[in-house]
């Protein structure tokens, strides 16, 4: 991902860092197309006046040095199938594996229709990988929101503190995801939002808390080296149902704490730990930003949206490709994508 660009001298040019343009194109798109009349779709859902759920999270990873778009992900099985949607001129990539037509397409990527909405093709047009379907939405404004990304725990032994003492080592602060929906409203209300796309602005940076193994002399002018002595990957503490079931998954399956300290640096780096988060334009999908998200077939039907089969894909493909979950960690360190 481009580096953020920097303010110039007088009269110099300074081009909009990632995420500002996130927000112009979205913006721009949007107010070109609200002036577009609408072609009513009465039967694709009994009623279009409530507030529907928003779509499915588009998420790319961290910014800066950090973001993952790597190519290297590659097929552990399951047939490659997705459709890019274009919401008023944004687009997205909404992933399946049995689609037989737009509106097969617009269910799985949950794109809830308005009455006034107009789509191209119409709802009954088969569909394949080459199929762009074009979603215009007359009175819907872009909006951009942030949410947080919790971070961890992590305890680290080292030698250089008296056995049982804790220092903290680094703070942990919270991780920003920023999103950019279209949002139809009615006065005040909702009535339906769609994400069109979203990434994680900043990642999460893990609260470090160093346990001393060593002996109850250790002298205190010995803290300073703590961090050099410290093991390189530690014990993560869960945080969430998501990562509570990681951990025991993993350690009632032989793996160690340090596998599971590995799985939640990736993921949280990767999608922020949000099932349905997608690359809108890659098509990669999911926790591990599998690429496609189709290939999770391979770990069962249910890919799309449990959290279990998506992670008992990506331990598979770490193991296959990286010979271990550490091994796909230490990789993502040195490259910033796996």
């Amino acid at each position: 991902m481009a580096n953020h660009s920097k303010h110039g001298r007088p009269f110099t040019l300074s081009l909009p860092n990632r995420s500002q343009c996130v927000k112009i194109v979205a913006t721009v798109a949007a107010v070109g197309l609200l002036a577009t009349g609408g072609i009513v779709s009465h039967n694709f859902y009994a009623s279009s006046t409530q507030a529907e759920p928003t779509a499915r999270v588009t998420a790319y990873s961290a910014t800066d040095a950090e973001a993952s778009r790597g190519n290297a992900r590659e097929a552990l099985g399951g047939d490659t199938s997705y459709v890019t949607v274009k919401i008023n001129g944004k687009s997205r990539v909404v992933p399946g594996t049995n689609f037989t037509n737009v509106k097969s397409v617009l269910e799985a990527g949950n794109i809830t229709l308005e009455p006034e909405d107009t789509v191209s093709p119409s709802l009954t047009t088969k569909v394949d990988e080459k199929t762009v379907i074009t979603v215009n939405r007359a009175g819907a404004s872009v909006e951009v929101a942030d949410s947080s990304i919790a971070f961890n725990v992590v305890k680290k032994e080292t030698s250089s503190l008296p056995k049982g003492q804790e220092k903290v080592e680094t703070e942990g602060e919270e991780g920003v995801m920023e999103s950019t929906n279209l949002v139809t409203r009615s006065g005040d209300t909702v009535v339906s939002s769609n994400m069109i796309s979203s990434y994680v602005k900043k990642a999460p940076v893990d609260k470090v808390v160093l346990v001393g193994t060593g002996s109850t002399s250790t002298s205190s002018s010995s803290s300073s080296s703590s961090s050099s002595s410290t093991a390189s990957v530690g014990t993560t503490v869960p945080a969430g149902d998501m990562q509570q079931w990681a951990h025991d998954y993993l350690i009632s399956n032989g793996y160690t704490e340090a596998d599971f300290t590995a799985t939640v640096y990736i993921i949280s780096h990767e999608s922020g730990w949000n099932v349905s988060a997608t690359n809108p334009s890659s098509g990669a999908y999911g926790l591990p930003q599998a690429l496609p998200g189709s290939k999770m077939v391979s770990a069962g039907s249910d890919w799309a949206t449990n959290y279990q089969t998506q992670l008992k894909w990506f331990w598979g493909y770490c193991a296959s490709r990286y010979g271990s979950i550490q091994g796909a960690y230490s990789y993502w360190l040195a490259h910033k994508c796996y």
